[in-house]
């Protein structure tokens, strides 16, 4: 069977090919994985590449932010570019050209849309914060309306998406297998740390994250 052929010219991986993937599986699990991406896009010709906090409900990856942030309002009037990136591993050859990391990647292209609707906005915050701690947002003040009102929330498709995923060990040339040098992959994760309470925290025991351990 084929692989998928990329969703357009712009994403399609050029270099090292062989590490692509256009399947859209592939694309959300590498989304659902990370907490930041990278958005970039222009503002009166000048790029910039903000990092910032997203998540994913269906086929949209979703931002928020301050409805006065100047990056949230050129988002919906122009073209963009979002970049995810995750490190999951040193892979130590016996030269040093050979040496590379294990890693997944998304490019996404295309427009940023606003939700508007203030139901569409709390369920997908709830979304947001539920899928970083489960349950937790049942447990919190409710948001208000001015809150909701200053915040800007913005989603763009991932039709236009492509991952990129290196996940092996060592490729050294041959005449350097006797080298005596170590080779393999040390795996990099992420792991919560322990929890710092609030001295007026009225609860002490931290609330569980799907971070933990990866």
């Amino acid at each position: 069977m084929s692989k998928p052929s990329a969703p357009s010219p712009r994403t399609r991986v050029r270099r090292m090919p062989e590490r692509a993937h256009y399947e859209a599986d592939a694309v959300t699990a590498i989304v659902d994985a990370a907490m930041i991406c990278t958005v970039a896009f222009q503002i009166d010709g000048a790029v910039h590449a903000i990092p910032t906090l997203h998540w994913r409900e269906g086929e949209h990856l979703y931002i928020h932010g301050a409805k006065a942030s100047r990056m949230l309002k050129a988002l919906v009037q122009g073209e963009a570019c979002v970049t995810i990136a995750l490190a999951d591993g040193l892979v130590l050859a016996r030269s040093a050209m050979h040496h590379s990391m294990n890693y997944r990647s998304v490019v996404i292209y295309g427009r940023f849309e606003l939700v508007a609707n203030p139901e569409d906005k709390r369920r997908s915050l709830r979304a947001f914060i539920d899928g970083l701690y489960p349950d937790r947002w049942a447990t919190l003040r409710p948001i208000n309306d001015k809150e909701l009102n200053t915040t800007s929330l913005l989603r763009i498709p991932l039709a236009e998406a492509s991952a990129k995923v290196r996940d092996w060990g060592v490729e050294d040339d041959e005449e350097d297998l006797s080298w005596p040098a170590w080779a393999g992959v040390i795996p990099l994760r992420t792991e919560t740390g322990t929890p710092r309470t609030e001295d007026d925290s009225v609860l002490s025991e931290a609330p569980a994250t799907r971070f933990a351990g990866r």
